[in-house]
């Protein structure tokens, strides 16, 4: 078991650097000063991800009564925001690729500060019958290391040399997508009775409710165009899963019932989240695909 709980560790660790460094990469200044000079949609992105999100998953949590382990899982992925697997629901959508990108990445690198603190607070908050005391300290210190650090790393690479950066983003996607892979995998594995006992509960439909209440929130709240506001409802529904399994292995011990029910909300916003985009992407259909401009398209969760 021991062995097990390193190899998850590693890999964990493996899959958030890969995927940052990646995200990196395939962002420019240009981007970035594109997406940021629209004010009025950066506030009401941020309003959403960063104050919207964390308040619909304590209100699920508290709505469906769920049990402990499962409430502290949507907690710490209700205050996950800037799931990469986003960028690839807004390029199904054929929404705007450029600015789900940008948001998708701005998001999940501030949340390296917010996330532990806000999860933090709510647990606090909440009457759940037992003291829950994250580490936040640590938390922070360490998602920040492990988001921020590849990410600058990587831009600063795609800033100075772009042709490298092309050519190791290809490397590093596709480590972060088997390192997704294995990290979904090794957490059934260590947590598989807790998954199965998911089937039907009311964990799965405060998933369900969560991340269709994201969508609507990011479609409706958003400034700007069609294309746009599917950008921007895309990508809500789904959590930046490393961090949230990094506040497992650290403040729980990869408690497989928590470990559990982190996964099997994954799986649900993934199924959500598939299910509106190609919605979205046949109701596109008579407009051109939009364009694969080399904006941040992590390859997973």
């Amino acid at each position: 078991m021991e062995f097990m709980e390193l190899l998850f560790n590693v890999v964990l660790v493996v899959f958030i650097m890969s995927t940052m460094v990646s995200a990196g990469f395939s962002t420019t200044v240009e981007h970035l000063g594109s997406v940021l000079r629209r004010f009025w949609l950066v506030v009401a992105v941020f309003v959403v991800a960063f104050i919207l999100r964390p308040l619909v998953g304590w209100v699920a949590a508290e709505l469906f009564q769920l049990a402990t382990p499962a409430f502290i899982a949507m907690v710490l992925l209700a205050a996950c925001p800037g799931a990469p697997f986003g960028a690839k629901l807004v390029m199904n959508a054929r929404g705007d690729i450029v600015t789900g990108s940008v948001f998708q990445v701005l998001s999940a690198s501030l949340a390296s500060l917010t996330f532990a603190p806000t999860a933090n607070l709510i647990l606090g908050a909440a009457d759940l019958g037992v003291d829950i005391s994250l580490p936040v300290g640590d938390l922070v210190r360490t998602v920040a290391f492990l988001q921020l650090v590849p990410f600058a790393v990587g831009m600063a690479v795609r800033h100075w040399t772009p042709d490298t950066a092309e050519r190791w983003n290809a490397a590093a996607t596709k480590v972060s997508g088997q390192t997704f892979v294995a990290v979904l995998v090794l957490a059934i594995l260590g947590s598989w009775e807790t998954i199965v006992g998911l089937v039907g509960s009311r964990t799965i439909l405060a998933a369900i409710v969560f991340a269709t209440v994201m969508i609507v929130a990011g479609y409706f709240i958003a400034v700007g165009d069609r294309k746009t506001r599917i950008s921007t409802s895309l990508i809500e529904p789904i959590s930046n899963s490393g961090p949230a399994f990094a506040a497992v292995a650290i403040a729980f011990n990869n408690d497989p019932e928590i470990l559990g029910a982190t996964t099997g909300i994954i799986f649900v916003q993934i199924i959500v989240g598939t299910v509106v985009a190609s919605y979205f992407g046949k109701e596109q259909g008579d407009l051109e695909p939009a364009e694969p401009a080399s904006a941040p398209t992590g390859s997973e969760v």
